[in-house]
């Protein structure tokens, strides 16, 4: 990036709602015609399957004040925007009649426990009796009555959660898994196949209930992020007192002072006024090696203080610290569907009914039309409707998404959706910028060639009053560097930036400008002598500021001297390069305002394949655009301001440094928590593990199914069999999603 001054506001209105990014929120429109914005989130206990989200939907409809509903699957919880009419104890007893438990946030865990308990009680009895109602059949020990009153104690109580679903779904004239099952075993009854109707509502059940299990793992893996701050802080007594007290962290107001002992998390978002600590900071950047804090450093919230006390002045309220957002984005990435998991929810729409009317055919058509046996073609056809069911596919993506985001926010990168993890794990092309990214960020002036008889000091002055008005990086070296050297400057007046070039002044009547390369030759001041000077600056892979007088009225310009200002290369930037290519990105690409030689020059250093300098911020757009017409998913990492524009125009804006920096984490798609350029390769890593599972979940799905299809259309297996296969394929899809909950990002 050159010496551009990019504070302008191109950064501020990324939204990120352009196309090619399905990133918003999962929400279900139910009145538009309702204005209320009141907002009520609620634990729902028993919500474990796609089935009952289209349940809440259609029992809320009818509530004419609420506007709009956010269902998050994985993390149990359903948030409405709604208007004053409608209260949270309205909203609980309209869901009741789903058979879902609902109750408010802040109640606890009792009622999902419960459920659960419930559950487990149920599957017990169901498993107990269907397994003695097996062994007097098989051995004969009593009655084949005692082994059918077995097998019906069996059926109830597997069926116990599963009837009154299905028949909530025929009554919302819906059909779902529960009625396929509901019908089965009640086939099986009709045709006095007691055994196998026990079995099937043992396994159903029992599939169920792991199922369940299986995304409370999921669920905890994510509430695991959410207890990592304190409850309470020790809070000092008066502005001039040793004395502190404990309160809840909620009461700290910003600008407080805390003591945070040895050993213990810090609970709130701060700097550091007294004392000297390492602190592990691996809950926000995932590094897990412990950083050294000292006054005057920033801390952050959920990071554990090491074997140091630190006195610290609290910066933001708790509701606002870093980790209190990441928590927050975590849990809405929950709620929104990947791609894949729109497919599959699409898929089982039309799936389940179809897999009802082929089952009704099987029944029908070989004895209307072939003469076959009704009994074999019924049973044959009860098989069919246990083969349908759809749980093990639609369950398979919300999983591997879940456990694909917690394992990455583990890491200290945060991603934003199950649409941009699958984009991630498909990246081909990166574009980088330079400053920041593949530098460290912190340049510093290394020389100052003075021309025109000016002296070091007069050019210093002059950069330096221009640049007391920039935030940009090199500007602040230029300020930096005048302090250093104690060279007194005014404040420049009339101050203008020139975006992606420079930016100009008066100062004492006269106009000034300090900027690139480029800036000299629009302004007409640059000569061969000073292009040889520039030139042999830049090849030195270090950034030029040009100082001088600007052309104006009968004045035609001169330069008065030139700055070398050198960033050093990040020590792993090459490293992550490399990992970058092993993971599969197959072209790197830098782009930046800096001038081409400097950009080359470090591009080679790290081993990137591309370099374009002299970039304005809308021609980094345009090189964006190309490298997605080549590419089709391209990322783009910046710092999550100046570089929003072509973040945005990118499949993946990913931004450099989230923990110190709000505006990153709230504008990228993904935000890298720690200035770690090796997390991308992670990232793409996990994203291409995620998408592979994702891809193999549906494909044994759905083999599976179209398997035991032909096996129940010619009569090589049984009712039990499909259950069992039907479960099996459930615990497998999980089993494999939840890997990426501990497996570490291949590099």
């Amino acid at each position: 990036m050159s010496h551009e001054h990019e504070h302008s506001s191109c950064g501020c209105g990324h939204d990120h709602e352009h196309s090619g990014k399905a990133k918003a929120r999962e929400n279900i429109a139910l009145n538009p015609d309702a204005r209320g914005d009141v907002q009520t989130t609620l634990r729902v206990a028993g919500m474990d399957c796609a089935d009952e989200v289209e349940a809440l939907e259609q029992v809320l409809r009818p509530l004419k004040g609420v506007r709009e509903v956010r269902v998050n699957l994985m993390g149990g919880k359903v948030t409405l925007l709604h208007d004053d009419s409608v209260t949270p104890d309205l909203l609980i007893r309209t869901i009741s009649p789903t058979g879902l438990k609902a109750s408010r946030e802040d109640a606890g865990d009792s009622g999902v426990e419960d459920a659960r308990r419930e559950r487990q009680i149920a599957v017990v009895i169901s498993g107990v009796f269907t397994g003695a109602g097996l062994l007097i059949h098989w051995t004969k020990l009593a009655p084949e009555w005692v082994a059918d009153v077995a097998f019906a104690i069996g059926i109830v109580a597997g069926g116990w959660f599963v009837v009154p679903k299905a028949w909530r779904a025929i009554r919302r004239k819906s059909l779902d898994m529960n009625v396929l099952m509901t019908l089965a075993v009640m086939g099986a009854l009709a045709i006095h196949e007691w055994s196998e109707g026990a079995v099937v509502a043992f396994l159903f059940a029992l599939s169920e209930l792991l199922e369940a299990f299986s995304l409370a793992r999921a669920r905890k893996a994510v509430q695991a992020l959410m207890q990592l701050t304190p409850e309470t802080a020790l809070l000092k007594d008066g502005e001039w007192g040793e004395a502190f007290r404990e309160v809840p962290v909620e009461e700290v107001a910003p600008g407080s002072t805390i003591a945070v002992k040895s050993g213990s998390r810090i609970p709130l978002d701060g700097e550091v006024i007294r004392g000297e600590s390492a602190v592990n900071q691996a809950s926000i950047t995932g590094e897990s090696m412990p950083v050294e804090k000292k006054p005057g450093d920033a801390v952050f919230a959920g990071t554990i203080n090491g074997e140091g006390s630190l006195e610290i002045r609290t910066t933001k309220d708790y509701s606002d610290t870093t980790i209190a957002k990441i928590i927050h984005l975590v849990e809405e990435a929950q709620s929104q569907k990947a791609p894949s998991q729109r497919f599959v929810d699409v898929f089982a729409r039309y799936y389940t009914p179809a897999v009802l009317v082929a089952a009704m055919l099987v029944v029908v058509l070989p004895p209307l039309l072939f003469g076959g046996e009704w009994v074999t073609w019924f049973y044959r056809g009860l098989v069919l409707l246990v083969v349908g069911c759809p749980c093990a596919l639609v369950i398979s993506t919300p999983v591997s998404v879940v456990s694909g985001l917690t394992a990455m926010a583990r890491r200290g990168v945060l991603i934003k959706g199950g649409a941009v993890l699958e984009a991630v794990g498909k990246l081909r092309a990166l574009a980088v910028d330079k400053t920041g990214t593949i530098t460290e960020g912190k340049p510093r002036v290394t020389k100052v060639l003075a021309l025109n008889s000016q002296s070091e000091a007069d050019i210093i002055r002059v950069a330096a009053a221009i640049d007391a008005h920039s935030e940009h990086p090199l500007a602040q070296a230029v300020v930096a560097y005048a302090e250093e050297k104690q060279i007194a400057f005014p404040r420049c007046e009339n101050y203008q930036a020139r975006n992606g070039r420079g930016a100009e002044g008066v100062i004492d009547g006269h106009s000034y400008f300090v900027g690139n390369h480029r800036f000299t030759h629009e302004l007409a001041v640059c000569s061969p002598q000073i292009e040889q000077r520039l030139a042999e600056i830049e090849a030195d892979a270090q950034s030029v500021v040009v100082v001088g007088h600007k052309p104006h009225d009968d004045c035609a310009g001169e330069v008065l001297g030139v700055l070398a200002v050198g960033d050093t290369i990040r020590a792993n930037a090459a490293e992550a390069v490399t990992a970058l290519h092993r993971v599969g990105v197959q072209k790197i690409v830098m782009l930046s305002g800096d001038n081409q030689r400097t950009a080359s020059a470090i591009a080679s250093r790290a081993g990137i394949d591309e370099a374009h300098g002299d970039l304005l911020p809308n021609q980094k757009i345009e090189r964006v655009k190309t490298l997605l017409a080549e590419s089709q998913y391209v990322g783009m990492i910046g710092d999550g301001v100046n570089d929003a524009p072509a973040m945005a125009a990118a499949s993946v804006g990913i931004a450099m440094g989230g923990a110190g920096t709000d505006t990153a984490i709230e504008t990228a798609d993904m935000a890298l928590m720690e200035d770690d350029l090796s997390k991308v390769a992670e990232a793409v890593a996990l994203g291409r593990r995620t998408v592979g599972i994702i891809k193999f979940n549906i494909a044994f799905a759905l083999g599976l199914k179209a398997l035991f299809l032909v096996l129940a259309l010619t009569g090589y297996t049984s009712l039990w069999l499909a259950i069992l296969a039907d479960t099996g394929a459930t615990l497998l899809v999980v089993a494999n999603a939840l890997r990426l909950l501990k497996a570490p990002a291949d590099r």
